[in-house]
């Protein structure tokens, strides 16, 4: 059965799942413990209830080689924390409905840097999947790191420029390599790559569409990974993408608000 397209209200969960989904085939050659980023960068995140249920966020600050910003929340004061949205790097505002009633939530904001591979462009058939297309496993859409030949590694960033903060340059020879976009039918596309970085948090599958300027995230990927598939919109015919290695930047002070009774 095909698997069920993005809807705009399902990027969040895809962004949320796709490094996490679990593959026979996923051998991961590098380990690394969890890097929890120092507060007190320069992200300042403020927040208010508009509503009993409704909060808004709004922050400031300038990380001028941020390629985004990631906004995530949790219940609990030590998380653990979920992806609301990948930023593009001009947003200061987002609107968090319908919360849960009686509940504390807190959010923080993190900067990510890192470079981009050289886009691909993917024109797919123009006619919807067929009952072969909807009968096929999707097995190649699983996330997972395929064997192939050694290829040099390098930090994300240029540590010699600021570390790991937003301000450290990309290091391009990090950017993932060898990009390709394989058409497995008329929603679906599989994407590989050469991995080059050495430090990512991860990767992120980014596209455009026609008469757009920006590339924006649609899937989040864990480290090491270099296969992935997509399931597109019906309105995802022609787009070009690209993927990126990132490192996450310090992130901001983190906001607490308490909601109050549900309704309106």
């Amino acid at each position: 059965m095909l698997p069920q397209p993005r809807t705009p209200a399902m990027v969040v969960l895809l962004l949320v799942l796709a490094g996490c989904t679990a593959s026979p085939d996923v051998t991961p050659d590098r380990t690394r413990a969890a890097r929890p980023a120092p507060p007190g960068g320069g992200l300042v995140l403020t927040g208010e209830l508009k509503s009993p249920v409704d909060a808004v966020l709004r922050w400031k600050g300038d990380e001028p080689g941020a390629a985004g910003r990631v906004l995530e929340f949790a219940t609990e004061p030590t998380g653990p924390y979920t992806v609301l949205e990948f930023l593009a790097p001009g947003r200061t505002e987002y609107e968090h409905p319908d919360l849960m009633p009686h509940t504390p939530f807190f959010y923080r904001l993190r900067p990510y840097s890192g470079p981009a591979s050289a886009p691909v462009e993917v024109t797919l058939p123009p006619r919807e999947p067929t009952a072969e297309d909807q009968e096929d496993d999707h097995t190649w859409t699983a996330p997972r790191t395929v064997d192939g030949p050694e290829a040099d590694t390098h930090p994300v960033v240029d540590a010699t420029a600021g570390g790991r903060s937003p301000a450290a340059e990309p290091s391009e020879a990090a950017a993932p390599g060898d990009l390709r976009a394989t058409v497995m039918h008329a929603a679906g596309i599989r994407f590989t790559w050469t991995d080059h970085a050495e430090d990512e948090d991860g990767f992120l599958l980014e596209t455009r569409p026609p008469g757009s300027g920006t590339y924006r995230p649609v899937a989040v990927l864990d480290p090491d990974i270099n296969s992935f598939g997509l399931i597109t919109l019906p309105d995802e015919k022609t787009a070009s993408y690209r993927v990126r290695a990132f490192v996450y930047g310090e992130q901001s002070n983190i906001v607490q608000l308490e909601t109050g009774a549900g309704g309106r």
